[in-house]
């Protein structure tokens, strides 16, 4: 008598094994045999084309350039780190792990046969994990180009079995790959949706509900402004819009504070930094409008589209929040009479302040970006700022040290991932200051200390809450960065804050 153990003198796992193959090859022979219509011309090629990620690679090129936003550049950058890590987790793992030859070929008609043959081995399915991992990771950043992704991830699985390169397992494990290798990234990179908004003390700004008495500066030439400009005026009709070039723009703002109610402004961070200035000073409620590459105030706000900022508008919801600001000399108290010339000795910024590898980044980057675009300029930027070769030498609140980076954030950062995001407040009057000490590597200091993280301390890293930092010994005509733009130092700086000092429309929700 056989042991309950075993089937028929078999084992139970090999008998399943043994089972799961033949469902797994009469499943094949099925759809080999099937009637597909109108897929001859189709799927081969579809197939063909997902060779080694290029299919993806031209879909997320496309998303970036014409998804229409910063929602959508970041779908497309997800897509393609989880297709990076689920196509090496399936090649370098478990391919080698479970080496299960191709199927024959007997069964599949020979119009539905891909030219080259796949050499390697058939489980799991790369093309189908590399599917699921960009459509997954697209669908988390973004549920509409997720599932604009999806047929087309789905189509490419199907192809890998129709053209009996895969058994159906092959093409479900994979699948499954993907997805995991998606969340995972997820895990070590969240999302921007799995981050709580930042506090945000509440304030008052007059109801505009179609827009009257708003006037929306655009920057012309900052990253998608123009377009967005139109949808301003198509969602608020009795706003007035002017768009203007680069260099009369501050003109532009100062004209548009002093006849409107609320100033609005479209553009990128540097522009909304020029906005933000005037709107102080006019004592007038912002309104900003993303427009620019990469929108960070905006989407610390939780600002992302344009009836985002109309439903505040609508309704007169508003935020108060804090002004890093910047200036040569001794600190102005803050408590003390204002000096007459304050507006013109001091700069402002909403996002950081830095000095060091960073405004040698910006530097480059704008001097190629009109050559050779603004993307190719930033990785140009990035390469050369991490080969620098000789550090800064700075005095921080009275100790001189060699630097690669200061970095003063307007407001506590917090993790996302290794490297700094979104901040815990915009109104909690702090400076997030960080020092990355001078040594061999900057490269490698630089990645060590986004992966340190806030308030840690370390050979590489120091970190700080501050209210002010006072730099001196700067050499004249030292480079700083401040909101993407760049300034030069005469010598020394005193960076502080001014607490709740703009009134920004922000809707309810978004608090």
């Amino acid at each position: 008598m056989h042991s309950p153990r075993t089937l028929f003198g078999i084992p139970p796992s090999v008998a399943s094994r043994a089972w799961l193959r033949r469902g797994d090859l009469a499943v094949f022979r099925l759809l080999a045999h099937g009637n597909w219509p109108g897929t001859e011309p189709v799927l081969p090629r579809l197939s063909r084309s997902a060779d080694h990620g290029v299919l993806w690679f031209g879909v997320a090129a496309g998303l970036a350039a014409l998804g229409g936003g910063a929602r959508a550049r970041r779908a497309a950058l997800r897509g393609v780190a989880s297709l990076a890590v689920a196509s090496t987790g399936v090649n370098t793992l478990g391919k080698r792990a479970v080496r299960r030859e191709r199927p024959l070929l007997d069964a599949v008609p020979v119009v539905r046969r891909l030219e080259r043959q796949p050499f390697t081995t058939s489980f799991p399915s790369g093309h189908a994990a590399s599917a699921a991992a960009f459509a997954t990771g697209v669908a988390l950043e973004s549920r509409g180009w997720g599932a604009v992704v999806a047929p087309l991830a789905l189509s490419v699985a199907a192809s890998r079995v129709y053209t009996g390169v895969h058994y159906p397992s092959d093409v479900l494990a994979g699948a499954a790959l993907g997805v995991g290798a998606a969340l995972a990234l997820r895990g070590v990179f969240p999302t921007r949706a799995r981050f709580p908004a930042p506090g945000r003390a509440p304030g008052r700004a007059p109801a505009l509900p179609d827009g009257r008495g708003l006037v929306v500066v655009a920057n012309e030439q900052s990253g998608t402004a123009v377009a967005t400009a139109s949808l301003v005026r198509a969602a608020l009709p009795g706003a007035e819009v002017v768009e203007c070039a680069p260099d009369d723009l501050g003109a532009e703002l100062e004209r548009a504070a002093g006849r409107g109610r609320a100033l609005g402004v479209c553009g990128g961070d540097g522009t909304v930094n020029g906005a933000a200035a005037v709107a102080h000073a006019h004592g007038v409620p912002l309104a900003v409008f993303p427009g620019g590459t990469m929108n960070h105030f905006a989407h610390d706000l939780g600002i992302e589209t344009v009836d985002d900022v109309r439903s505040a508008l609508a309704a007169g919801d508003a935020v108060r929040v804090d002004i890093g600001r910047f200036r040569p000399g001794a600190p102005h108290e803050p408590d003390g009479p204002e000096a007459p010339d304050e507006p013109a000795a001091y700069g402002y910024f909403l996002n950081a302040f830095s000095l060091g590898v960073y405004p040698e980044l910006v530097r480059t980057r704008e001097y190629w970006a009109p050559r050779i675009g603004a993307w190719p300029a930033g990785l140009l930027a990035a390469w050369r700022a991490l080969r620098a070769d000789r550090p800064l030498e700075v005095e921080v609140e009275g100790r001189r040290r060699p630097l690669w980076l200061l970095f003063v954030g307007n407001g506590l950062f917090q993790r996302v991932g290794p490297a700094p995001g979104r901040r815990h407040g915009l109104a909690d009057g702090l400076l997030d200051v960080r020092v990355v000490h001078a040594g061999r590597a900057p490269g490698l200091r630089l990645l060590a200390a986004a992966v340190a993280g806030p308030l840690t301390r370390s050979p590489v890293h120091a970190a700080q809450r501050r209210r002010r930092v006072r730099i001196s010994g700067l050499a004249p005509g030292t480079p700083f960065a401040y909101d993407g733009e760049v300034g030069y130092a005469r010598g020394e700086l005193t960076v502080d804050k001014l607490p709740e000092a703009l009134t920004v429309y922000c809707p309810s929700s978004k608090r």
